[in-house]
């Protein structure tokens, strides 16, 4: 299944929960509620380059399935991860945030969970 695409983020829930629990402060909390952020996938095989907008900032990803890589939490943090693809789905652990995320039709469903919280994120392809 190709991810490649650009998304457009539509609804989500339990954000301010999740980033609190993770650390974010309340300002920027605050700020993002309502940012409907971009997401621009390009997949190549087992290679993927992620490229999230969110209001004036940008967020770059590459990362092969299978192979370590270093990815950046919403803190800011960055850390080495591997990514896992299964089907239509990929699967990765970074800092204890578990995130599951699933392209179903123009729709890609992420599912993120850190100490028992789980945000849900629902965006539809745009392009």
């Amino acid at each position: 299944m190709d991810f490649s695409g650009k998304y457009q983020l539509e609804s989500h829930e339990n954000f301010e929960a999740f980033m609190k629990a993770v650390g974010l402060p309340d300002d920027e909390i605050e700020k993002g509620k309502d940012i409907k952020s971009i997401s621009e996938i390009h997949q190549d095989g087992k290679d993927f380059k992620v490229t999230v907008t969110a209001g004036t900032k940008v967020v770059l990803y590459s990362f092969t399935v299978g192979e370590e890589c270093e990815l950046e939490t919403f803190t800011g943090e960055k850390a080495k991860s591997v990514v896992h693809m299964d089907g239509n789905k990929l699967r990765v652990c970074v800092k204890g945030i578990e995130s599951l995320t699933e392209l179903n039709g123009d729709t890609i469903i992420n599912v993120l969970t850190f100490d028992g919280i789980v945000y849900k994120r629902f965006s539809r392809r745009i392009s």
